[in-house]
């Protein structure tokens, strides 16, 4: 059923539909849930609850639930087998899970977000592009934001898990939170493109939102490890150099941007967002198709829904 938002609320919602968080934004759906119970929804025309689009990044910190869902030590080094070599020990080879979730690799980026076109769009695999940047740092010290690392954890869990596991890895998490309309998409090579190719709807998304918000609890089962949602929102390292933070996978939020402390959010191109903020037992999910040049300004967005909710 369709909620029916008090008046405060309902005009919050269509600002985000008129450009008012952003200068030429384009809000393509929201979503906003309370106690896990919707609250409001919306959707801009010719889109509507089952019609899924682009994660983009978002597909980062899905990534990072997946490494929870795993059981694999995070701190130990990765699994890469392309970087085992007969010519003797390859440095990258000490790089972690923790330092790829985290974008502290150390791996060069030639561009901001090491643009990986051939991966997305021209048919590259992952194990051809991704694991073939050289270290330009230590890891462990310079905060980096990269596809590639995210990539990369996902190419560990391959050759950690076997093929198996590894393929039925996501699907796993989306059955068991009812994300019917939500795929992870692979390369020809059945790597999944874990840093952007997800493809789903805002409620799935605000599935996986209250997800976090319960500690990785669904329906009374607990199914990530206890204390990983706190590893994935909490900041350690070298951080950005922006106002928000940066956890495992995820974006950290608090009163700098206005908003409770302990706030986060997954985050992609093009004006994904699923924010939550645990102070509030609130859910924000905005999908967009923001063009270059505009931000959805999801924090003022979240904050004002707050105040009307």
């Amino acid at each position: 059923s369709v909620p029916r938002p008090g008046a405060a609320l309902t005009r919050v919602v269509e600002r985000a539909f008129d450009g008012a968080y952003g200068r030429g934004s384009e809000t393509l759906g929201v979503v906003v849930v309370r106690d896990g119970r919707v609250i409001a929804e919306r959707y801009a025309n010719g889109f509507g609850p089952f019609v899924a689009n682009r994660t983009w990044s978002v597909a980062k910190s899905i990534t990072g639930t997946l490494v929870g869902m795993s059981g694999v030590d995070v701190h130990r080094p990765v699994d890469i087998p392309e970087w085992r070599s007969r010519f003797g020990p390859d440095p990258r080879a000490r790089i972690t899970i923790d330092q790829l979730l985290r974008m502290s690799s150390g791996l060069h980026s030639d561009t901001a977000g090491n643009r990986t076109d051939a991966i997305y769009f021209g048919g590259t695999t992952v194990t051809e592009q991704a694991t073939s940047w050289p270290l330009s740092s230590r890891p462990g010290e310079r905060f980096r934001y990269a596809n590639n690392d995210i990539l990369l954890a996902a190419r560990s869990l391959r050759a950690t898990l076997g093929d198996a596991r590894y393929r039925a890895l996501p699907q796993r998490l989306f059955t068991t939170l009812g994300m019917r309309h939500t795929v992870a998409q692979s390369d020809w090579q059945d790597n999944f493109i874990l840093s952007s190719d997800v493809w789903t709807t805002a409620r799935d998304l605000a599935r996986l939102g209250q997800f976090w918000l319960q500690d990785g609890v669904w329906q009374g089962r607990r199914v990530l490890p206890a204390g990983w949602m706190r590893y994935m929102t909490t900041p350690a390292g070298p951080q950005p150099e922006r106002s928000e933070g940066y956890g495992a996978s995820i974006w950290l939020f608090g009163p700098a941007e206005g908003l409770p402390a302990g706030s986060y959010s997954a985050q992609g191109n093009r004006g994904q967002y699923v924010m939550v903020v645990p102070a509030h037992r609130l859910v924000v999910v905005r999908r967009g198709e923001d063009p270059t040049g505009a931000r959805f300004d999801v924090a003022r967005f979240t904050a004002e829904l707050i105040a009307a909710s």
